[in-house]
């Protein structure tokens, strides 16, 4: 599985990756932005834990997305 990460990543992989990044990239920023609003309904450390797990899960995502291949047939069209 490792093999997979250096080669070609299929166009629909790279698309979900980079919406996961995006995604968690506005919940973060959301986050540190409404962070005044937020606290009102939550306790500082679970807007912490929020904000953090949004950007882990979305670095995660993009990484683990690097691990499909594309297909041979594919390539060679």
């Amino acid at each position: 599985m490792m093999k997979n990460y250096w080669k070609p990543t299929p166009k629909k992989w790279r698309k979900l990756g980079d919406g996961l990044l995006a995604a968690a990239a506005i919940v973060a920023v959301g986050g540190v932005w409404q962070y005044d609003m937020l606290k009102e309904i939550f306790t500082a450390q679970e807007i912490k834990i929020m904000i953090v797990s949004s950007i882990v899960l979305g670095v995660v995502g993009k990484f683990l997305t690097n691990f499909f291949k594309s297909d041979d047939k594919e390539s060679q069209e």
